[in-house]
């Protein structure tokens, strides 16, 4: 009996002393769910946290923090136990170097879990001029050094199509930091550098080059960071009639009234287009899970597997924005849940 006590102990050393991991009266322990990381995914693990409480009123609130995907890495990687979060939302896949980050500092036990898809959205004001982007124009637009031909010089959208309308190129978005800016480079822009012959080549040759040619997003007054406050984007197009706006679908949904979306290629960022993959801003969204405090957390498990319920195709979360993954990925997802099975990192860039 004291050897089966002392086994059952083990994973719980990690996170609390091999006490009651719901005990709040020590430092090293805590028995709410930690989660932090992308402003995107934010509003789905929200409504995911309160739908989890509302379930069963005993549960402890989850403490979630919008810190950007970026900023949630670092944290979630920081190592294992209390003082650490469980949980770290993502709107793009962690990358290796993050991953070998967490390998460091003993976080060995990292579970992947796909929640769905969502869309880098291009919008503007209802009030201003309607305007309609290639994805070359709009990273000619937005490089820093466009297709490595020297500084940005493009003022006004006619320099760079005479078709385009005659105001200034004003744009907001995310940060160096936000997982939606990391896949507006790898996703929109970068399909907008490969235009260019001579710098897709680059991709094989010069790797290093290539991504400074194709992912350097320009620091003037044609940019504008606003941080990882998606809200204040929409804001911002209000007061700014001409300006273009980047940000996660799920925003352009619930202000459908004050602003529209900027089709890429000819297509329109809707519902239908992100889950058929036709809008070229489309992408997967992600949350990281550490195995260790699965169990030992209270309702850590239950919380994912109540991501997963609101995630459906006829779910709670598809109603404020979230594109439901595929049945087959679902299946997947709920697998890796109930066998609690890590990521090895092979794939990872």
């Amino acid at each position: 009996m004291i050897r089966k006590l002392a086994f059952a102990c083990l994973p719980a050393l990690l996170l609390a002393g091999c006490q009651d991991p719901a005990s709040t009266n020590q430092g090293s322990s805590r028995s709410e769910i930690r989660i932090v990381g992308s402003s995107t995914v934010f509003p789905f693990a929200k409504k995911v946290a309160e739908e989890f409480v509302n379930f069963d009123p005993e549960r402890r609130s989850p403490i979630l923090e919008s810190t950007g995907t970026g900023g949630g890495v670092e944290l979630f990687c920081s190592g294992v136990g209390a003082n650490t979060p469980d949980i770290v939302n993502a709107s793009r896949r962690i990358k290796k170097s993050e991953f070998e980050r967490c390998l460091a500092n003993g976080v060995d036990d990292v579970i992947e879990i796909i929640i769905g898809f969502d869309g880098i959205a291009l919008a503007q004001s209802k009030n201003g001029p309607k305007i309609s982007l290639t994805v070359d124009e709009f990273y000619t637009a937005l490089a820093a050094q466009p297709f490595g031909k020297g500084p940005n010089r493009a003022i006004r959208w006619p320099d760079i199509n005479p078709a385009l309308p005659d105001t200034r190129i004003n744009i907001f978005g995310p940060p160096s930091t936000s997982g939606t800016r990391d896949a507006l480079e790898e996703i929109i822009m970068e399909k907008g550098c490969k235009s260019d012959p001579a710098v897709a080549a680059l991709s094989d040759s010069d790797k290093e080059r290539f991504e400074e040619v194709c992912h350097s997003v320009r620091t003037d007054q044609a940019y504008t960071d606003t941080g990882e406050n998606d809200n204040l984007i929409v804001q911002k197009l209000s007061t700014n009639p001409d300006a273009v706006g980047i940000f996660s679908y799920s925003y352009l949904a619930d202000n459908a009234d004050t602003v529209r979306g900027v089709p890429i290629n000819g297509v329109e960022p809707t519902y239908a287009t992100i889950e058929s993959g036709e809008y070229p801003g489309a992408r997967t969204l992600y949350i990281y899970v550490k195995q260790k405090h699965v169990d030992v957390i209270p309702g850590l498990r239950e919380y994912l597997a109540e991501f997963m319920r609101g995630g459906e195709h006829d779910g709670y979360l598809t109603r404020i924005g979230l594109i439901a993954a595929p049945d087959k990925m679902r299946s997947e997802m709920l697998g890796r849940i109930k066998t609690l099975s890590t990521l090895d990192g092979a794939a990872l860039k």
